[in-house]
């Protein structure tokens, strides 16, 4: 019987480039207070949002995933037909099927590349860099672009207290590539399905339609069941990232969360003892929360405001619906 060949793949990967693409719309917090009964002052005190990017009605999701890809691309100095696999987080497709993923390696040029889309919500984009870093080191794929995509605008409830008013829209995007060392740590994950509920839509898709009122799903949370999850137990989570990457938080150049509130940020930094040193990426002060695409846009913008810190290392760790999450220690571009 013959012997089966199993490719080899590169000994190691790592992010190359980030690209990144917002809403066009600035949306201050007095737009949206009305609805919700509330203020200014409450909204930020409460995540620390000033103002969100939100996108005009002809500015879809995919358009967003093809700016910020595009950009990405050309900063890896890379062709689009080297590109092996298109991996994008998304909960804001405009479909269920077929996958954004596909479309967009159409739009990029990266065809006949394999293509799927991750539903990991506010995780997505870590799974998909974990997906990368395996696919690279596997030998499936010598360049991985992985994007986070969300049009959560669409998908907001003008009235809802507990998330409306978080909800940003935008898109970032990584080309994850070979490196002889390692530039992207092991990946700590996982799930806690016993908190289904805490995060996600308000309705299935079938009772919407079966409805008198025809009412699209929309997003809501129970805001103190994810807030205390997401500060007591992802901060073990963050932990275990920075232990299983072999370094202290000292070693640390930058912390880039998902950029849920500014609260869980903050509290974050002070049970990990980040010393002053390590930048903190706090864009969701004028970007809102984007869901997958929040860390790969705060970490392009943490990037242009600190070049000094390319190359540093970043803690990374997203967290959301499903309950689910995901963390790893990389090197930024």
């Amino acid at each position: 019987m013959p012997e089966l060949i199993q490719p080899q793949g590169a000994p190691h990967s790592t992010i190359m480039s980030l690209g990144a693409a917002r809403g066009d719309m600035v949306v201050p917090n007095d737009d949206l207070v009305g609805p919700i009964d509330s203020s200014d002052e409450w909204i930020r005190q409460r995540t620390g949002i000033i103002e969100r990017r939100r996108s005009s009605q002809n500015q879809h999701a995919i358009d967003l995933a093809e700016t910020a890809s595009k950009e990405a691309i050309e900063r890896a100095g890379i062709e689009p037909s080297q590109i092996g696999a298109v991996i994008v987080s998304t909960i804001s497709n405009s479909v269920q099927t077929p996958s954004l993923a596909s479309l967009l390696a159409d739009r990029v040029g990266a065809t006949p590349a394999p293509a799927y889309d991750v539903s990991a919500a506010c995780a997505g984009y870590t799974y998909g860099i974990a997906q990368a870093d395996a696919l690279i080191r596997g030998g499936l794929a010598e360049y991985v672009l992985v994007v986070g995509a969300e049009k959560l605008s669409d998908f907001a409830n003008p009235t809802d207290r507990s998330i409306s008013f978080l909800l940003g829209d935008g898109a970032g995007a990584a080309v994850v590539g070979p490196s002889d060392t390692v530039g992207i740590a092991p990946t700590v994950w996982g799930s806690d399905g016993s908190k289904w509920g805490a995060v996600g839509m308000d309705r299935t898709i079938k009772d919407a339609f079966d409805s008198d009122e025809k009412v699209f799903p929309t997003l809501r949370q129970d805001g103190q069941t994810v807030f205390r999850w997401a500060v007591w137990e992802m901060a073990k989570v963050a932990q275990q990232a920075i232990d299983v990457a072999g370094i202290t938080a000292a070693d640390l150049t930058a912390f880039v969360p998902h950029q849920a509130n500014m609260r869980i940020i903050d509290e974050f930094a002070k049970q990990l003892g980040l010393p002053d040193s390590v930048l903190i990426a706090r864009d969701i002060q004028t970007t809102g929360n984007t869901s997958a695409a929040s860390i790969p846009l705060a970490m392009h913008r943490l990037l242009e405001e600190h070049p000094e810190a390319r190359g540093g290392l970043a803690l990374e760790i997203g967290f959301g619906a499903g309950l689910v999450y995901g963390a790893q220690v990389v090197v930024m571009p």
